[in-house]
């Protein structure tokens, strides 16, 4: 049993359809596929509708959050997309990610690099003149733009295009557009024991994406990730690209000493990342303990749609 428990398509930063990612997942041999768009269950009725006989598609979506100025993502599984505290909290992360997107390009000009917003627009399929108002000074919007999906790969993108940097991972470094970095913009974000809060409260299911990914920028250390496991952190997402051997085996202990769940998904965003559908894998017995502990919601069987 094949299961891959964090994929991105079109409705947040992949560049496939939800109806072609589930279609593609069948196709690379998996049995269950999650897909965890980026504050967002946009992408969920189209990939049920198309879900393919043998497939299982577990909804999501990866919580945008942040703990002590660092960056956190929270995979969130099976919970309610109706229950309103943490709909609500999607929103406003997912209303800021046009001003956000917009100030970093000015920021990466104000840099010297030639990227427009037309650009950028293009990449995300988002109208040019979402977000109205051109850029303030400081490179910062304050009109938000409900139900855009534009983050930073598609900024990453634009920079892999203008020949700035040779992959959109590279893009992700202080010298550029990961956290932290020298175009770095923020936006709204929960705080991580917020977020574990809210999606138990809607009956799903928590893991800490890649924790120890440090090439994306400053990571959380590891007595904050003992925190989160206090206040009911299920599990760490321990087999993915962004983390070496020794970073897995170190986050396996980790996760053992706190009695965590442990992940592997491939952070599958089409033909904008070089990673395949698969390439990193959860077992089985963790899965169905993930799907044991979630009340909001349930995996879905293919039906051949």
């Amino acid at each position: 049993m094949r299961i891959d428990l964090h994929t991105h398509s079109t409705a947040s930063d992949g560049t496939d359809t939800p109806a072609a990612l589930v279609r593609h997942a069948r196709a690379a041999g998996l049995d269950v596929v999650a897909l965890t768009d980026h504050d967002t269950v946009g992408g969920h009725a189209e990939a049920v509708a198309a879900l393919p006989e043998g497939l299982t598609l577990v909804t999501g979506a990866e919580l945008s959050c942040r703990l002590d100025g660092v960056g956190v993502h929270m995979l969130a599984y099976l919970f309610d997309p109706d229950e309103p505290e943490l709909e609500r909290e999607r929103e406003l992360v997912r209303d800021d990610r046009v001003p956000r997107a917009q100030g970093m390009v000015a920021r990466l000009r104000d840099l010297g690099v030639p990227i427009t917003w037309e650009q950028v627009a293009r990449i995300a399929g988002v109208p040019v003149d979402a977000g109205g108002a051109p850029a303030s000074p400081s490179g910062l919007l304050t009109r938000k733009v409900p139900g855009v999906a534009v983050g930073r790969p598609h900024v990453a993108t634009a920079l892999v295009e203008l020949g700035v940097v040779d992959s959109v991972s590279d893009a992700f470094t202080p010298e550029w557009i990961g956290n932290g970095g020298r175009a770095y913009v923020e936006k709204h974000e929960l705080d991580p024991f917020d977020a574990i809060r809210l999606v138990k409260g809607a009956g799903g299911v928590t893991v800490f994406a890649h924790p120890m990914a440090a090439r994306r920028g400053e990571c959380v250390p590891e007595s904050a990730i003992a925190e989160l496991a206090a206040a009911g952190l299920d599990g760490v997402e321990v087999d993915h690209m962004d983390h070496d051997p020794a970073t897995r085996a170190r986050l396996r202990g980790l996760a053992a000493d706190l009695g965590l769940l442990t992940t592997g998904a491939s952070d599958y965003h089409g033909g904008r990342k070089a990673c395949r559908l698969g390439e990193y894998t959860t077992d089985p017995e963790i899965y169905g303990e993930i799907v044991r502990r979630a009340t909001g919601a349930f995996p879905v069987p293919g039906t051949g749609g």
